[in-house]
């Protein structure tokens, strides 16, 4: 018999938190919905030891938005020290955290340097720990257009992408979390590359949108230089299962 565990999700009222949540409770484990809405606070450290008794697991898909370096980075490092140690304290035997693939060559950009330094607390706090790296959301697919939309075009860089639905990343995470730690990253991606361009194209399609796609070799991704690969998986990868047709059209 499978024993249920007791798993606290950090960010979990967010767009993968939520779903995590959910994914864990149909499947018979104890779920604890962790955020600074109900006085849980990885930042201050408020709620933690409460949170944390008797938990097998933690995931952590907290998130800020800024374009302050200093500020991002601070909020993902102590974060992930204070949850790291509190876990530890605890007892807790495996820490899951989401991050991005290839965060570290694109750490020009604030919000990849953030993530990068959550990386590397998670790595150098002593604790048994999972590090999910996943290519951009489905979700996020009308921030993309609404950034490189411009003169009535939308131009992209002219690279790779593979991008992966919510509900796939929040299942890499549970599957994770109820797992053995690896103490390292894994890759997650979605189950089509192809040119960035191409994936904004069906994107516009399905919204009825007939503005032309171009892509440019010298456009960044917000901020951060790309070459080809830069977005992609460079080696082995857990494939999501939803393309973004079928996203679009759920």
């Amino acid at each position: 018999m499978t024993k249920m565990k007791k798993v606290v999700v950090i960010g979990g009222t967010g767009l993968i938190g939520s779903k995590a949540v959910k994914l864990l409770q149909d499947a018979g484990h104890e779920a604890v919905v962790a955020s600074s809405h109900n006085g849980i606070n990885a930042y201050t450290g408020e709620g933690l030891a409460e949170a944390l008794a008797g938990a097998d697991a933690v995931i952590d898909v907290s998130n800020m938005m800024s374009f302050d370096k200093a500020v991002i980075t601070d909020f993902f490092d102590t974060s992930s020290r204070n949850l790291t140690s509190a876990e530890q304290a605890a007892g807790v035997r495996h820490h899951v955290v989401l991050s991005i693939v290839n965060a570290d060559r694109l750490a020009a950009n604030p919000y990849m340097a953030g993530k990068l330094a959550q990386e590397e607390a998670v790595a150098a706090s002593g604790q048994a720990y999972t590090i999910v790296r996943a290519t951009q959301f489905h979700e996020f697919t009308e921030t993309l257009v609404d950034a490189y939309s411009a003169d009535g075009a939308v131009t992209v860089p002219d690279i790779d992408f593979q991008p992966i639905a919510a509900g796939d990343v929040a299942a890499a995470l549970v599957e994770a979390a109820l797992g053995e730690p690896k103490n390292g990253p894994v890759d997650l991606a979605g189950p089509e590359r192809g040119p960035f361009g191409s994936f904004i194209r069906t994107y516009l399609n399905a919204k009825g949108d007939t503005r032309p796609v171009e892509a440019d070799a010298a456009v960044d991704y917000f901020g951060a230089p790309v070459v080809t690969g830069s977005l992609v998986p460079g080696g082995d990868s857990i494939k999501g299962a939803i393309t973004i047709a079928e996203w679009l059209r759920a």
